[in-house]
């Protein structure tokens, strides 16, 4: 198995704030200072400090779909411990789990949507396109 230098590896073409930090605080994936979000959900259209364009953000349903499932793992699980420990009535469940469910999900979507974009940006992902035709020489 070949391994690789790390010194051959060059460096990323652009500067990058760091991606869980500028997630977490849902700041601009290229410096780190600007706000990202203009709404709860809804992007700035472009960096006040830096003035990226944030046009190339296209997070889709990924964000969402993390969320749902991380989110439902752990709040299954818990709710089958409190079952299992303690069998409270289904109004005790639904008074637990549906705000939890809510306060959880509000919670990580903006931090998943911020993370997804930050990657995109510091990985240089862009939306597929269909390459011309291909060389028929080996």
């Amino acid at each position: 198995m070949s391994q690789i230098d790390p010194s051959a590896v060059p460096p990323p073409a652009r500067a990058t704030a760091a991606p869980l930090a500028a997630a977490l605080l849902g700041r601009c994936p290229a410096c780190g200072r600007g706000k990202l979000f203009r709404g709860y959900l809804a992007l700035e259209p472009r960096c006040e400090v830096c003035g990226l364009d944030t046009g190339f953000a296209d997070s889709g349903d990924g964000p969402a779909v993390f969320v749902i499932l991380i989110v439902g793992f752990l709040v299954v699980a818990a709710v089958l411990f409190v079952e299992v420990r303690w069998s409270p009535p289904y109004w005790v469940h639904g008074v637990i789990w549906l705000p939890t469910i809510l306060i959880l999900t509000l919670a990580a979507l903006r931090i998943a949507k911020a993370a997804m974009i930050g990657l995109q940006y510091r990985h240089d992902a862009r939306e597929g396109r269909i390459a011309g035709p291909r060389d028929p020489r080996p």
